[in-house]
């Protein structure tokens, strides 16, 4: 499907407090999106092997949204969490201590109709949006 696209992250937090905001619906509602006139209004989050997941992610005028959902292939608590999307793409993120902060990687395979630097960007971009509410924490 073409060369993986990766985006990272140093997160000012520690580990712990990284992997709850990035793996807790409570928090997801509140990061995962790329811009402020978007929201995720619902998530869902059975983080094991084989569990699935959905997150809800709409513009708060209501023009348009989509649910981003996949099923987890592999979790390693507080180091690695990997996945296929729906749509039969993979990716994994990982968790890296970095003494008083936490580095976050994700790598994902593009899917075909957008540009790859496109996606890279809206990646980074919620990746930005979880830093900060990590942070905040």
């Amino acid at each position: 499907m073409g060369k993986e696209i990766t985006v990272s992250s140093e997160i000012k937090s520690n580990l712990q407090t990284v992997w709850n905001a990035w793996t807790s619906p409570a928090h997801i509602v509140r990061w995962n999106f790329a811009a402020d006139s978007w929201h995720a209004p619902a998530a869902e989050n059975d983080l094991c092997v084989g569990g699935k997941f959905s997150y809800r992610m709409e513009a708060k005028d209501g023009s348009m949204g989509f649910d981003f959902s996949g099923v987890y292939s592999e979790i390693i608590e507080n180091e690695l969490i990997a996945y296929t999307m729906d749509d039969g793409r993979k990716a994994r993120v990982t968790f890296e201590a970095l003494g008083e902060s936490t580095v976050v990687t994700e790598v994902f395979e593009p899917e075909t109709m957008n540009a790859p630097e496109l996606q890279q960007t809206g990646w980074q971009m919620i990746l930005d949006n979880f830093k900060r509410h990590a942070e905040s924490l």
